[in-house]
C-alpha cells in the first residue's frame, strides 16, 4: 500500500516538474517571437526611403561640355522656358532672377527662393552663396558662362531658333535625362508634336499669309523664318509675307508703311513694352500698330491683329508649358 501511495507522489511530482517546464519554454518562445516581431518592425520603422539613383553624365551644349551628376539638389535657372519645364515636371529649383517672372510662374517671387539677379546681369555673390549643384543659362547669360562655370557645373540650355522645336526637344531630353524624369518629357512631347500638327493643317487649309512684328515702346522690329518667332512660318506653316525679312534676335527695323505696303492676311504682335518696362500699358502695342496706314490692310479689317501673349513668347518660350499655349495660340486665331 505505502508503495502504491509512493509512487501515485512520484507520478503527481514529475507531471508538475513537466508543466512548469512546458510553461518556462512557452514564456520563452513568445519572448523570443515577440522579440523578433518587435526588431523587424524597428528595422521597417528605420528604413530610409529609396531616393532616386545619382551619376555623373556629360552633357554636350552650345558652349561646351559639362559633367552633371544627376538628380542635382541646388538648382538655379535662368531660363524662364526652363523654369516653366522643370515646374511641370515638379522639380524644385533654389535660385532664379526673380524680376520680370511671368505671371504663371510667380511662386518662384517668394522669398524661399533666392533672387540670383537680372536675366542678364546674374549676381555672382549670390549664386555663390548658395553653393549650387547645377546652373543652368541660355542666350540672355551666355557671356557669363565661364564665371558661372566656376561656380558649379553650368549648361546652355538656350533654344536655336533656326530648328526651334528640334533644339526645344533636345533640351527637354536633357532635362530628362539630368532629373530623371524622361518619361514624362516624352509623354509632353507626344502632346506638342500633336498640337503642332492640327495647327499646321489648319494654316496650310487657310492659303493665309502673316507678317509678325515686336512692338517696343512706339518702335516695330519685324521677324521672319529662322527668326525668334519663326515658328509661325517655319513650323505652323503660314507663308511669310516677305521670305527676305532680315533674321536676327532683334528683328528688322520697320514702320507702319512697310506693313501697309505688305499688306498681311495676319499680322501678329508681340508686345515686349508690356512685360519689360515698367508702367508700361498693355495697349501700347494697340496705339502703335493701329494706326491710319495698317488699318488699311487686310489683317486689320479682317480682324485678324493677333496679339500673342509676351509671358510665353517673349519672356519663356522653349519650355514644356510656354510651347503648347504659343501653339495653340496661332490655333486660336485662324478663321
Amino acid at each position: 500500500m505505502k508503495k502504491s501511495v509512493l509512487v501515485i507522489m512520484m507520478t503527481v511530482m514529475l507531471a508538475i516538474v513537466v508543466a512548469a517546464c512546458g510553461s518556462n519554454n512557452n514564456k520563452e518562445a513568445n519572448t523570443a517571437t515577440n522579440q523578433t516581431e518587435t526588431a523587424t518592425n524597428t528595422t521597417n520603422a528605420a528604413a530610409p526611403e529609396v531616393a532616386a539613383e545619382s551619376k555623373e553624365i556629360t552633357i554636350k551644349h552650345q558652349l561646351g561640355e559639362t559633367v552633371v551628376t544627376t538628380n542635382p539638389e541646388k538648382v538655379v535657372v535662368f531660363d524662364f522656358g526652363i523654369l516653366d519645364s522643370l515646374d511641370k515636371l515638379a522639380v524644385e529649383v533654389t535660385g532664379v532672377p526673380q524680376a520680370n517672372i511671368p505671371p504663371y510662374l510667380s511662386k518662384y517671387e517668394d522669398t524661399k527662393y533666392t533672387n540670383v539677379g537680372s536675366l542678364k546681369e546674374p549676381d555672382f555673390e549670390a549664386i555663390n552663396a548658395l553653393s549650387p549643384d547645377l546652373i543652368i543659362i541660355s542666350g540672355r547669360q551666355q557671356d557669363a558662362y565661364e564665371e558661372l562655370n566656376k561656380i558649379a557645373p553650368t549648361i546652355f540650355l538656350g533654344v536655336d531658333n533656326t530648328r526651334l522645336v528640334d533644339s526645344f526637344k533636345e533640351n527637354m531630353n536633357t532635362l530628362g535625362q539630368v532629373f530623371n524624369k524622361q518619361a514624362e518629357i516624352d509623354e509632353e512631347l507626344v502632346n506638342v508634336d500633336a498640337a503642332i500638327k492640327e495647327i499646321q493643317d489648319k494654316a496650310t487649309a487657310s492659303g493665309k499669309n502673316s507678317l509678325i512684328v515686336l512692338a517696343n515702346e512706339g518702335k516695330l522690329s519685324a521677324y521672319g523664318p529662322g527668326s525668334r518667332f519663326g515658328i509661325i512660318h517655319d513650323v505652323l506653316g503660314f507663308t511669310p509675307v516677305d521670305e527676305n525679312i532680315e533674321s536676327s534676335t532683334h528683328g528688322q527695323t520697320i514702320t507702319s508703311e512697310f506693313i501697309a505696303e505688305k499688306n498681311p492676311d495676319y499680322l501678329f504682335v508681340v508686345d515686349r513694352g508690356s512685360v519689360v518696362v515698367e508702367g508700361a500699358e498693355s495697349a501700347s502695342a494697340k496705339d502703335t500698330v493701329e494706326n491710319e496706314l495698317v488699318q488699311n490692310t487686310k489683317a486689320f479689317k479682317e480682324g485678324h491683329i493677333v496679339y500673342l501673349d509676351p509671358n510665353y513668347w517673349y519672356l519663356s518660350g522653349g519650355g514644356l508649358v510656354s510651347m503648347v499655349e504659343m501653339i495653340n495660340s496661332i490655333g486660336a486665331a485662324i478663321q
